[in-house]
Order: C-alpha cells, then structure tokens, then sequence
C-alpha cells in the first residue's frame, strides 16, 4: 500500500513560528514535524509515500530528497492553491493505485497505530477512517458510528452527537477521486473531505476504526509542546559529543554530533540536546526538552517543557518553562518566562484576534524567529511574541504582540 501525506498548508494559525518555515518543518523531538510521520509509516511497513507540498515547498524537497535516507521512496505534488482536504486528495490521484493511506501533515500518530489500522482495512476490505476521542468534539468533524460502520460525518457541530471526531487518516480506494470531482465548495470556500465521505457511504460501506495510542491534532502553536513531549518519551539518550566529566544526565538524554556539554549542567530526559548546541556550565534542564543545533543555555538558567528552535540563546540567569523560542532568539541576563498564573487557572491566550482558552495550566512564551530581550524583562504566561520583535531592558510583555514590535 501507498501513502500520502499531505502537508501544502502555509501555517497561518502556527503563526509566529511559521513566519519562516514551512509547519512540516517545525522542529519537534530533534526532527521536522514531517519526518516523524515518514518514520511512522515507515514502521507501518510502508515504503512509497507520495507528500503534497505548498509554501516554500523547496524547502520540504531539500530536507527530505528522494526518502533514501529514511529508507522510504519519496515523490512530491505541489498545490498551488489551497482548496481544503478533498482538493488535496485529489491532487494525488497520479500517485496512487488501489487502496492508498491518505494522513495529513498535522497529525501526531505512531506507526503501531497505522500498522494496526491497516491490518483492519484487510479485514473489512472497504474504506476506514480514523477516529480519535476528544472532550471537545464541535471543534473537529464529528463521526457517528453504528456496528463499525460510519453512518454520518458532521464539520464542527453546534450540538455533537459523539465524542469521536475524524482523526485525518484514511485508507481510501480510487473510487473517492470522481466523487471529489462531484463535491461543491462548502460555504467557506473549501472542497470539504467530510462532503466527500458523505457521498462515499450513500455507495459503499465505511468503517471507523478508533485509533490505540496517543493522537495529536497539532492546530495551535502550543500543540507542539504536547506533540514534543508524546514524541520524546520513546528517546532512547546516547552520547555523541563532547560532556565534561563535570555534568550529570539523568535518564534518556541525547547528546548530537558537535555539541558541548560544560561542567555543572545537569540534564532530565528524555530530552534532546542539538548539534552544535552550548550547554551550561551550571544550568538545569528539564524533562521533554528540545535544544536545537547551534542553541545556548548558559550559567545559571533553567529550561523545563520547552523548545529552543536553531540558534536560539538562553545564556545568563534565565528561566524558560512550557515556552518555544524560534531561530535566533536571545534572552537578555535576568529575563525571567512566567509560564504559571498566581491564581493557577488554565491560561488563556490572545490568539487569532479572540481570547483562547489553551486548556493548559502552564504555558510560557510562544516566540518567533529573531526576538530579542533585554536584561531583567519578564513575559507574562501565554504571551505570543511575533517575529523580529525587542522587548528592552526591564521591559514587561503580555498578550499578543504583533511582528517588528518594540516594547520599553
């Protein structure tokens, strides 16, 4: 069986962080987003995947190549305008023969799980599509199901008949490709799957498979903190560069090629320490913790549930908790991450235009590329910092602050 990946989206509501860089390539557990989904259906026994590519495509082509060191056969597809999920499918329609898994790019899914969901499509031999359980089923395409089988398929209900909600996995058969040619745009403009699968299940028999395991729909940039930690807890730590004698690693800890790790510094895994990366002398870092190559944490910083994109610099007496900086960051000595309320309730963000209840009890700071602090700043939890942003000395940030701001 075939793949498809579809990952063309621009990233807009992953913005800051994709200001820059393509969402596929957001680095989550030391890899791009995208290459952990390859190494999942490569798990699954697939070997051809077919990956439809968009904004800054190029970029997508260059880090993966031709799947070869993944051990995978890797074909693109570009799509030049973004038309929703039934469009993107159909765009792989030379790509494919027979019975294909189709997986959006956003997803966080493990390769026990499509390996287990292909096995029940050779069982059922029809259609299946993949269902997750969440608490907060009107913001999904909601699926009810009926002895296995898909009897409806509803996008983002007022009032949900079920808790299952449509997971973007499918294993799909050629004949969807001319009832996609038939779906009208929806009243968004978009050229929905779940109009598609409506039309599916009035011709042949679909079935739902509830996915085992964890699975991430990484939609928001705080997803990507959950999709880190899911990611990271598998790590198995070796040590590929240079750790004085001097440091402690506690756990599953990797160390990559050209980092150096100074006396002093101690580190929980499972966490990931970059190439070329800096660390310590004398800080602590923290589980579930992706340090990306070339990045600093310096004397006397801490660094908990957090990820340091390339180049980004965390040197004199920081704390950084449940936060994402982007490429190039640098926190002034003394900049200090509340990633907690006093009062302890969940943290709501400014996201979007419209306050967003993240669910999360900790949240530091989202952070795009090239921001740069002051000494002795603090930023109030959930505060979004857009791109190229300075925040001056003892300065105070909150909220949601736009691209190439300056706060005093």
């Amino acid at each position: 069986m075939k793949a498809v990946v579809l990952a063309a989206g621009e990233g807009t509501r992953m913005r800051p962080l994709t200001a820059n860089l393509p969402k596929p390539l957001l680095p989550v557990a030391g890899k791009p987003f995208l290459r952990h989904t390859l190494e999942a259906l490569r798990s699954a026994g697939i070997s051809q995947v077919a990956v439809l590519i968009g904004w800054q495509g190029h970029r997508i082509r260059e880090s993966l190549g031709d799947g070869g060191a993944l051990g995978l056969s890797i074909a693109y597809e570009e799509q030049t305008e973004r038309l929703g999920t039934a469009h993107a499918i159909g765009c792989m329609r030379t790509h494919v023969t027979g019975p294909f898994l189709s997986v959006n790019g956003d997803v966080v899914v493990s390769g026990e799980a499509l390996a287990a969901m292909i096995a029940h499509h050779r069982k059922v031999r029809a259609p299946v599509i993949a269902l997750a359980e969440v608490s907060n089923p009107e913001a999904f395409g909601v699926v009810e199901v009926n002895d296995g089988k898909v009897t409806g398929v509803e996008e983002k209900p007022r009032r949900p008949k079920s808790n299952l909600i449509n997971a973007g996995i499918y294993i799909l058969d050629e004949d969807i490709f001319p009832l996609i040619e038939k779906t009208p745009k929806s009243p968004r403009g978009e050229y929905e799957i779940t109009d598609t699968i409506r039309s599916l299940i009035e011709t042949r028999d679909v079935y739902g498979f509830r996915l085992p395991g964890e699975w991430i729909d990484v939609g928001r940039p705080w997803d990507l903190l959950r999709a880190n930690a899911a990611l990271l807890a598998p790590l198995k730590g070796a040590n590929h560069a240079d750790v004085d004698g001097g440091a402690t690693l506690v756990g599953e800890v990797l160390v990559e090629a050209g980092a150096r790790v100074r006396r002093g510094a101690y580190i929980e895994g499972p966490t990931v320490i970059g190439p070329d990366s800096e660390i310590g002398p004398n800080c602590y870092i923290r589980p579930a913790t992706t340090i990306g190559p070339k990045a600093k944490v310096g004397n006397a910083c801490e660094v908990k549930n957090s990820i340091l994109m390339a180049g980004a610099h965390v040197p004199h007496q920081n704390y950084v908790g449940d936060s994402i900086l982007g490429e190039r960051c640098n926190l002034g000595a003394g900049t200090k991450v509340a990633n907690l309320r006093l009062d302890e309730a969940l943290i709501r963000v400014v996201w979007k235009g419209s306050e967003v209840d993240t669910g999360l009890r900790k949240l530091g700071v989202i952070m795009g590329d090239d921001v740069k602090v002051g000494i002795n700043a603090s930023i109030d939890a959930g505060t979004i910092i857009g791109e190229e942003s300075f925040l001056g000395p003892g300065s105070h940030a909150r909220g949601n602050i736009a691209p190439r701001s300056r706060i005093f």
